[in-house]
C-alpha cells in the first residue's frame, strides 16, 4: 500500500529528492549546512534550477522497472561529484570541474601532496569499493514496478525537459538568476550551485562561431591594423623577461589592512622608476592559467565556455601562437620557468603547442626549500634557475616567463609565524588575521625574490627589461569595496630595464600587456599583439568593434578556418626541452656500507629517480651530485642505469647518459 502511495506521486517525490540532493550537495561543497540554506533561500530560483537539473536526470529511472535502484545509481553520482567537491575544496581554492577529470590520473600520482595524501587515497578507494558492492547487492534486491512501463511516452517526456533546458537556462541568464560567465569560478559557484557551475563546464566548452565570420571578414580586420614594421636591430634586441607573480598585489590596495612597515619595497620602488599600471585579469582568486594564458596569446578567457580553462581543452589539440613563437621569428630562444609540477594545467604540454624552446619545472630544479606553510616550494630559487636559462644561449637575446608559485593559497587561520618581519592589523576576527598576516609576509619574502633578481641581471652585462605582475588577487572573501581601485579583477604590474627605457605608465588588460610592452620595444609582431598595439594607438579599445574583431580574430585562430595564415597553420608544437641542464652520471659504485650502490653526477634533484635496465627503482636523493639505492636493486650482470627527472603519472621530463653496472648478487 506505501509503495503504491510512493509510485502514484512518484514524480512528486523524485522533485523532493532533487531539492534534497541539492542541499545536501552543498553542505558538503561549503563545509556547513547553515551556508548551504542561506543559498537556498537566498538565491530560491538559483536552488530550483539546480534542483531541475537533478530532477531531469532522476527522470531517466522511469525507462526502467527497477526505479529505486536507477534512482539510487543517478542520487549516488550526484553526491559523490559533490563530495569530491567538499574534498578538492579544502586542499585547494578552485571547486571541482568538469576538466579536473582528465587530472585524476596526476592527482593520484602525487603521494601524499597537498593535493591528496596517501591515507586518502586509500579511504577513496575503499568507499568506492563499498559503493560498488552495494550496487551490486541492490541491483538484485532493489523492488520492480509492475505492470506495463510506457517507454516510448516516458522517453519522449524525458528528452522534451532535457530539450528545454537550454531555454530555461538562457533565460535564467538573461534574467540574472544564472550567469554565463564566471571570472572568479569560485565565486561562481557559491553564487550559481555546484549543480548548475558543473553541468556547465561539461556542456559549455570552446567557442561558437561568431556572426559574420568570413574570409572576407578576417582579411579585411588584419588590414586594418596599423604598426610599423619592428625597427630595432637584431643585435639589440633586449632579453624579455616576464615573471607572473602568483596570488600577489600592492597590499597598500586593501583599504581595511594596516602594516608596520611597506610589505613590498622592492616592487614600490620598480612602481616609482619604471613604467607601472594596473592590470585587469580574468579571474579572482583561482585560475593562474588564465590569466597566463591572456598574457601569452592576447587572447580573452571571456569568449570561452563557463569557468573553462583553455590549456585543458583546445590547447591540448592544436598548436596556438603566443609571444614565444611570435619572437623566435625575431631570432629569440624562449624559455618557460616554473617552480612547480611540470603537468600541472598540462603546462609541459601546453607550453611546447605554444612554442617554447625549453620549460624548467619543479622536477628539474634542485628544490630544498619551502614557505613557512611547507605547502610551496620558496620563489628565490628562480633566480638561479632565470640565470642558466639566460646562460644557456650565446649570442641571442632570450625571452623568459618565470611563473612563481610561493604566496599561492589557500592560507592558515592560525598563526604560523611566532615574530613575523611585518605586523598586521585590520582583519575583523582572529582566524582573518593569521591569514592576512601569513599572506602579507609571504609577498614580503616574494618581494625579496623581486630584489634578488634585479640584482642578479644588473650584474650582467645584457639589455634586459623586466615585466612583474600578480596574477589575481587571494580568495579570502574580498569585494569591490575592499579595494582602494575599487576592483576586486586588478592587479599591478610594474617593470625593470637597465637600457634607459622611456617611463610610461599605463593601466592596461591582461591580454593587451605583451602588447604594451612590446610596442615600447619597437617590437611589432604576431597576430593578436598587433592588433592590440594598433587598437590601443588609434584610441578604439572601448569601441565594440574593438571586442567584435578580437573575438573574431580568436575564433579564426583557435577553431576556425586559418584565414589569417592563408587557410594553413604556420605554429607548429616546439621539441620542448625540458631543463637547460644535462643530467649526468659521473660514477655508479658500491657504497661503504656495502649496502647501498652510490650515483655520483650532477644536477640530480629531489625528483631524481634512477632506473635499472628501464625498471624505476626506490631512489635517495643525497644532494645534486649524489643518489643512493639498494644494492639488491640494483644487482646483476651488465644492467644499465640511467636516472630520469620525473613528474606525475611517472612522466619521464629528462633523462642523463646511460652507465653499464656488473653487480652479481652473492
Amino acid at each position: 500500500m506505501r509503495f503504491a502511495f510512493f509510485k502514484r506521486f512518484s514524480v512528486f517525490f523524485d522533485g523532493l529528492l532533487a531539492c534534497v540532493l541539492v542541499l545536501a550537495i552543498e553542505s558538503v561543497s561549503r563545509h556547513s549546512l547553515f551556508s548551504a540554506l542561506r543559498f537556498s533561500f537566498g538565491s530560491p530560483l538559483t536552488f530550483l534550477y539546480n534542483a531541475l537539473l537533478i530532477f531531469t536526470t532522476l527522470l531517466i529511472a522511469y525507462l526502467f522497472k527497477k526505479r529505486m535502484f536507477f534512482r539510487v545509481v543517478i542520487s549516488a553520482f550526484w553526491m559523490i561529484l559533490g563530495i569530491i567537491n567538499g574534498c578538492v575544496l579544502t586542499n585547494r581554492v578552485t571547486p571541482f570541474n568538469f576538466t579536473d577529470l582528465k587530472l585524476v590520473g596526476d592527482l593520484f600520482a602525487m603521494d601524499n601532496s597537498k593535493y591528496l595524501s596517501q591515507a586518502e587515497q586509500v579511504i577513496i578507494i575503499i568507499a568506492l569499493g563499498c559503493l560498488a558492492v552495494f550496487l551490486v547487492f541492490f541491483v538484485i534486491k532493489a523492488p520492480k514496478v509492475s505492470g506495463k512501463i510506457h517507454r516510448v511516452r516516458n522517453a519522449v517526456c524525458v528528452a522534451a525537459l532535457g530539450a528545454s533546458l537550454p531555454f530555461i537556462t538562457r533565460a535564467a541568464i538573461q534574467s540574472d538568476v544564472l550567469s554565463g560567465y564566471f571570472g572568479n569560478i569560485a565565486q561562481g559557484y557559491q553564487e550559481y550551485g555546484f549543480v548548475y557551475s558543473f553541468a556547465a563546464s561539461v556542456v559549455d566548452t570552446g567557442m561558437s562561431e561568431p556572426d559574420h565570420y568570413s574570409e572576407e571578414t578576417i582579411t579585411a580586420i588584419n588590414d586594418s591594423v596599423e604598426t610599423e614594421e619592428t625597427s630595432i636591430d637584431t643585435e639589440d634586441l633586449p632579453n624579455i623577461i616576464f615573471v607572473q607573480l602568483e596570488t600577489f598585489i600592492d597590499p597598500y590596495e586593501l583599504n581595511f589592512l594596516e602594516y608596520s612597515e611597506d610589505p613590498i619595497p622592492n616592487f614600490h620602488s620598480l612602481m616609482e622608476n619604471y613604467t607601472s599600471g594596473y592590470l585587469t585579469v580574468p579571474v579572482v582568486g583561482a585560475g593562474t592559467a588564465n590569466t597566463e594564458f591572456e598574457v601569452l596569446t592576447g587572447m580573452g578567457i571571456q569568449f570561452f565556455g563557463l569557468g573553462e580553462y583553455p590549456y585543458k581543452t583546445i590547447l591540448k589539440e592544436t598548436t596556438c601562437e603566443s609571444v614565444a613563437n611570435d619572437l623566435a621569428e625575431l631570432g629569440y630562444s624562449t624559455h618557460a620557468i616554473h617552480n612547480n609540477s611540470g603537468n600541472f594545467y598540462s603546462r609541459a604540454t601546453i607550453f611546447s603547442q605554444m612554442g617554447f624552446d625549453s620549460y624548467t619545472s619543479k622536477e628539474l630544479m634542485n628544490i630544498t626549500e619551502y614557505n613557512e606553510n611547507e605547502t610551496w616550494p620558496t620563489d628565490g630559487i628562480l633566480v638561479e634557475e632565470t640565470e642558466k636559462a639566460l646562460d644557456s644561449t650565446e649570442d641571442q637575446s632570450d625571452f623568459v616567463f618565470t611563473i612563481t608559485v610561493q604566496s599561492h593559497g589557500s592560507y592558515p587561520t592560525t598563526q604560523v609565524f611566532e615574530d613575523p618581519v611585518i605586523e598586521v592589523t585590520g582583519g575583523e576576527t582572529e582566524e582573518e588575521h593569521y591569514q592576512w598576516e601569513y599572506y602579507i609576509n609571504e609577498l614580503y619574502e616574494v618581494d625579496e625574490f623581486i630584489g634578488d633578481l634585479i640584482a642578479m641581471l644588473e650584474d650582467r652585462d645584457e639589455k634586459t627589461i623586466v615585466v612583474f605582475y600578480g596574477d589575481h588577487l587571494p580568495t579570502m572573501g574580498l569585494e569591490d569595496e575592499d579595494m582602494n581601485n575599487g576592483s576586486i579583477y586588478q592587479t599591478t604590474y610594474a617593470t625593470w630595464n637597465n637600457f634607459g627605457l622611456e617611463e610610461e605608465d599605463a593601466d592596461v588588460a591582461a591580454y593587451q600587456l605583451v602588447a604594451y610592452i612590446t610596442d615600447q620595444l619597437d617590437i611589432h609582431e604576431g597576430t593578436m599583439f598587433t592588433y592590440h598595439q594598433s587598437a590601443m594607438a588609434q584610441g578604439t579599445t572601448e569601441d565594440d568593434s574593438y571586442v567584435t574583431n578580437w573575438e573574431l580574430l580568436q575564433y579564426d585562430l583557435l577553431y576556425g578556418e586559418l584565414y589569417t595564415y592563408g587557410g594553413e597553420q604556420i605554429n607548429e608544437a616546439s621539441d620542448l626541452e625540458m631543463g637547460v641542464e644535462d643530467v649526468v652520471i659521473r660514477s655508479v659504485e658500491v657504497g661503504e656500507d656495502q649496502e647501498t650502490v652510490v650515483i655520483s653526477g650532477e644536477n640530480f634533484t629531489p625528483w631524481s629517480v634512477v632506473y635499472v635496465n628501464d625498471s624505476q627503482i626506490s631512489t635517495e636523493y643525497i644532494s645534486e651530485n649524489e643518489l643512493r639505492v639498494a644494492l639488491s636493486d640494483a644487482a646483476g650482470e651488465n644492467v644499465t642505469i640511467v636516472v630520469n627527472q620525473v613528474g606525475s603519472s611517472d612522466t619521464i621530463f629528462r633523462s642523463s647518459n646511460e652507465m653499464i653496472l656488473s653487480l652479481v648478487s652473492q
